[in-house]
């Protein structure tokens, strides 16, 4: 008995560090076949200014991939290739293309349309970064204001989608990736027009995963909170409501969201949500209690109202 005692006391330990070991090779392996699966492919940041697009960039630069930068801006698009080239060993990455992008300017679509496909003749992802807020009472938001919006979250990137995706079927592979709110699944007070141009968004790219698939495409989509411009958050709403959005500590860094989107290409995963507890539950909360969270919504706007 005594010997048995002691075998098992010895086998236990080994069988954790084994076991730990293999978990860490397994992620080791995993982690390069991501910053290797970009390598080559041509790649579309829809605002390559923001945090995340920047961040995006240097990481899909950094893993070889031909990359067509977009934005509204000329010159800070010129001044973030030259910071990626000046990082960077030429020999082993690619010059990034550049391209004007206004999805407020929908008559400017078929011209930048024409010009993606120019940079390589083809694309193989398409990242959708881009995004217009707005936080009002839904009667102090004006018509013109709530086109704006629509045409930023949600028409412009219909529209490029659907420029683009006849090159993608055409080749039989591609892959689009939508980063957006949370507020796409679930809408919080004073965000009307904002969350609708959300969930248009969102049901547009969910219509779209089933009808390429066939072609080898892959649409996937990331829900976030909030994604920071900095590490530095500031203070949260006191509100219990207000947790569902609010930037701390319920938000993420540009470079947890760029890895998530590293790790999403990689799997080729449909749906991401990234948010911690409470958001989540309360997106359960809406399909099976929706009358409490509406209860619970009402009452932090009276809470705000009252502070």
């Amino acid at each position: 008995m005594a010997s048995v005692w002691t075998t098992t006391v010895l086998l236990v330990p080994c069988v954790i560090v084994l076991t730990a070991g293999l978990f860490y090779l397994y992620n080791f392996i995993k982690g390069l076949l991501s910053k290797t699966s970009v390598r080559n492919k041509v790649v579309v940041v829809t605002d390559a200014l923001s945090g995340l697009g920047k961040e995006c960039a240097g990481v899909f630069h950094r893993g070889g991939a031909r990359l067509i930068l977009c934005g509204k801006s000329w010159e800070k698009l010129e001044e973030l290739a030259d910071e990626l080239a000046n990082a960077s060993d030429p020999t082993v990455t690619f010059p990034s293309k550049l391209v004007l992008l206004e999805f407020g300017d929908l008559d400017s679509m078929p011209e930048v349309i024409c010009e993606i496909l120019e940079c390589y003749g083809c694309l193989d992802i398409l990242i959708f970064n881009s995004s217009m807020k707005v936080k009002a009472p839904a009667q102090s938001v004006s018509l013109e204001m709530d086109k704006l919006l629509m045409d930023n979250n949600y028409f412009g990137p219909a529209t490029l989608a659907k420029g683009l995706l006849p090159s993608m079927i055409s080749r039989r592979t591609g892959h689009l990736l939508l980063v957006n709110s949370i507020q796409g699944k679930l809408a919080v007070p004073f965000r009307t027009a904002y969350a609708a141009s959300k969930h248009a968004v969102q049901a547009f790219f969910d219509c779209l995963r089933a009808e390429v698939e066939e072609y080898g495409i892959s649409v996937s989509t990331i829900n976030h909170t909030f994604i920071s411009r900095s590490a530095n958050h500031t203070e949260a709403s006191r509100s219990f409501w207000s947790l569902l959005y609010t930037k701390k500590p319920l938000g993420v860094s540009p470079d947890e969201a760029a890895t998530e989107i590293v790790k999403t290409l990689s799997n080729k995963r449909n749906e991401v949500v990234i948010a911690p507890s409470l958001p989540k539950v309360a997106l359960y909360a809406r399909s099976l209690f929706p009358d409490v969270l509406f209860a619970v919504m009402a009452a932090g706007v009276k809470d705000a109202e009252s502070m």
